[in-house]
């Protein structure tokens, strides 16, 4: 599934801060994963930004693993500014049963965000997640870069994943 770039839909004014992002993102090499209580993995990942004209940015993220190619991590959500402001929101549902919001900041090409928000289904595996921050730039070579870090219980906030893309169109 994937959420196509909508040509004929002009971008909403308020979505116009984040244009920057809208397109097919490739990684252009693996990223790196690690947490303390699991192994280290290589993955490469796709986002899909978009707009349909509506004031939010649609995403989805696809992550595979580098070497046997399975899919691993998704997720998808929308983006919202708050009109007048820098300030930005995260709106993701993940495919291990996790929902989201985070909040942050929109500075020039840059997003800072962090969790406010946490559900997840009754049988989520253990141990729960408690808490995340993503940061997104755009590099001046042109790449994208983001970096997670997550929490977990028992667990403070520690660096999860980082990776770089090249837009793909």
């Amino acid at each position: 599934m994937s959420c196509p770039f909508n040509h004929s839909a002009e971008p909403n004014p308020a979505v116009l801060p984040l244009d920057w992002l809208l397109g097919t993102w490739q990684s252009d090499e693996p990223g790196e994963g690690s947490f303390p209580s699991i192994a280290p993995f290589r993955y490469t990942e796709t986002l899909h930004f978009s707009h349909v004209g509506q004031p939010v940015v649609n995403f989805m993220f696809n992550a595979f693993h580098a070497e046997s190619k399975k899919p691993l991590h998704r997720e998808c959500g929308f983006i919202r500014l708050q009109p007048g402001t820098n300030r930005v929101a995260f709106i993701i549902a993940q495919n291990s049963g996790l929902v989201e919001i985070e909040e942050g900041e929109l500075t020039g090409q840059q997003l800072t965000l962090h969790t406010t928000a946490l559900a997840r289904t009754s049988f989520a595996k253990q141990p729960h997640v408690q808490q995340i921050s993503r940061h997104i730039q755009l590099k001046p070579d042109g790449r994208l870069e983001q970096t997670v870090s997550m929490a977990l219980e028992g667990q403070p906030l520690t660096q999860h994943l980082h990776i770089t893309y090249r837009r793909t169109d």
